[in-house]
């Protein structure tokens, strides 16, 4: 037979407690939820006051299935309640006992009714030990984090799938890309389906949720620099650090670049300007992501003259491939001397890429006067450097394959058309070498039937020699035409004197002629 009771916690005296002795031990009396609350204060071995407070809900104690003592909080404030509730947990160890349930359904539904809290945060130690990476952790958690806190999902067996459904719905008014959606919609079912292959849930239905088309909703359409463009915004963004220490921000000289500056403060923001267009070549030119560049160390740099190249390790990049990123040789040469110039480690960064790298770029075009935004609507963002890189590629011609190698992309289609900005194509150039056929001044003739030769009758067909070989205007022997007046016999099937059918031309198929009429008696 199972109990119910209430359990003490150790708390620290609270500060707006008063002390007062009573029964010769010294009590904490102070108020808590507008009720007033009396307390032991006590002292345990470091030294350290409390107070034993007994918890407002009953907890129970019993034996399950296989004879183990439980104890576990009933969540009941109510004495009645809590024992109702201890009593149907002891009737489904009954109930197992007997063999009437599965234990193992059992612990699943118990699972599926507790809060969903705790399980979010056993969600979270499944990542960790997975080894995924520290923003796809943060950003899983955050999706399942907010799509539990505003549908209410208080526990695991409230999660519907019509509900999902009302919530992506309403995020398309909000202006909510596809993309994005899809991503909330991702997140919600490899959450259910941890919970599923956990033994937490039975089952669930949100694998059915509808993916949005993302191709027919693109909230960001990224296009390419030119060269022209890219030699402006390096010229800009290597000195722009130093101009903007120098122009003066209010006064009788807002906007002057007239501040003065120290030498040790020149060559500090000389060398930002230095770094920042050496960062934007390495992107334009290799292609690397931002979290790739920015994670890059020293150590996996190789230098050398006729193989440099960047060895990408596999946590840092996106693919988890380990990829290695052949470098430009004047690109190398400029970050050997960077490098040198700077004294790095191997273990040091090769650059610190600034957590506003974003709005740092869209200040240099705007300084550059490159728009952002171009007349299809399409912008230019870091990643942007990427697609850039893509589209040189493309308009080098570069074979499609060795480019989708480059860009590390595991499908050529990705490479050909979202890395791949078609304005900088030159396709009048590449009609212009397709081959070209001037328009004749010349009246075409239609080609001359040959006459063939006719009999005495004047008659023209197909005659045999006297080796028995059909030519066309020939006669065997003395002249006698072949198969004169037959008329009940068919000629042969490619014979000329087929009437409507006569090409002009040689047999070249020949057959043996039709029988003679014999001049013997009958």
């Amino acid at each position: 037979m199972g109990t119910i009771f209430r359990r003490t916690e150790r708390r620290p005296v609270p500060l707006s407690a008063e002390r007062v002795t009573k029964n010769g031990r010294v009590v904490a009396r102070w108020r808590s939820r507008g009720k007033t609350r009396i307390a032991p204060v006590e002292t345990d071995a470091a030294g350290t006051e409390f107070v034993a407070v007994e918890n407002a809900v009953y907890a129970a104690r019993y034996r399950d299935h296989a004879g183990n003592l439980v104890e576990r909080t009933t969540g009941c404030r109510d004495e009645t309640a809590a024992r109702q509730t201890l009593a149907g947990w002891e009737r489904e160890a009954e109930q197992v006992r007997a063999g009437i349930l599965d234990a193992g359904d059992l612990e699943t539904a118990r699972a599926a009714g507790g809060p969903i809290g705790p399980h979010i945060d056993a969600y979270d130690q499944s990542l960790t030990a997975a080894a995924v990476t520290h923003g796809y952790k943060a950003n899983a958690l955050r999706a399942v984090r907010r799509l539990v806190g505003e549908l209410g999902f208080a526990a695991v067996r409230d999660l519907r799938r019509d509900k999902v459904e009302q919530w992506l719905a309403g995020a398309i008014g909000t202006g909510m890309g596809a993309r994005t959606r899809n991503y909330y919609r991702d997140a919600m079912v490899r959450f259910a389906n941890w919970l599923r292959d956990s033994g937490r849930l039975a089952a669930h239905d949100l694998h059915r949720l509808p993916k949005a088309d993302e191709r027919s909703d693109p909230k960001r359409k990224r296009r390419a620099l030119s060269e022209a463009e890219f030699g402006t915004l390096l010229a800009v963004a290597v000195r722009r650090p130093l101009d903007d220490a120098r122009t003066v921000r209010r006064g009788a000289n807002k906007g002057k670049a007239v501040a003065t500056l120290s030498a040790a403060e020149v060559a500090r923001l000389e060398a930002v300007g230095r770094e920042r267009v050496l960062i934007y070549r390495t992107f334009i030119t290799t292609g690397l992501r931002l979290n790739e560049l920015r994670t890059l160390t020293v150590g996996r740099i190789d230098l050398t003259p006729g193989t440099e190249a960047v060895q990408l390790e596999c946590a840092n990049e996106k693919n988890r491939a380990g990829s290695t990123v052949p470098l430009r040789s004047d690109l190398a040469r400029d970050l050997r001397q960077w490098i040198a110039d700077k004294r790095l480690a191997a273990a040091d960064r090769l650059f610190t890429v600034p957590a506003g790298l974003r709005r740092i770029l869209d200040r240099d075009l705007a300084a550059a006067g490159i728009p952002k935004r171009d007349e299809r609507g399409r912008t230019i963002d870091v990643h942007a450097l990427r697609t850039t890189f893509g589209t040189w590629l493309s308009k080098a011609e570069v074979a499609p394959r060795t480019a989708q190698a480059a860009m590390r992309h595991g499908d050529i289609t990705l490479t050909m058309g979202t890395y791949t900005d078609p304005k900088l194509l030159d396709v009048r150039k590449a009609i212009e070498q397709l081959p070209g056929y001037a328009a004749s001044t010349a009246t075409t003739k239609p080609p001359t039937k040959p006459s063939l030769p006719t009999d005495a009758k004047g008659q023209s067909g197909s005659f045999t020699d006297n080796a028995g070989r059909i030519t066309p205007g020939r006669r065997r022997g003395q002249g006698a035409v072949e198969n004169p007046g037959n008329s009940n016999e068919k000629a042969p099937v490619t014979s000329a004197d087929i009437a409507g059918a006569e090409s002009g031309w040689p047999d070249l198929n020949r057959r043996p002629l039709a029988p003679k009429a014999s001049a013997l008696p009958n």
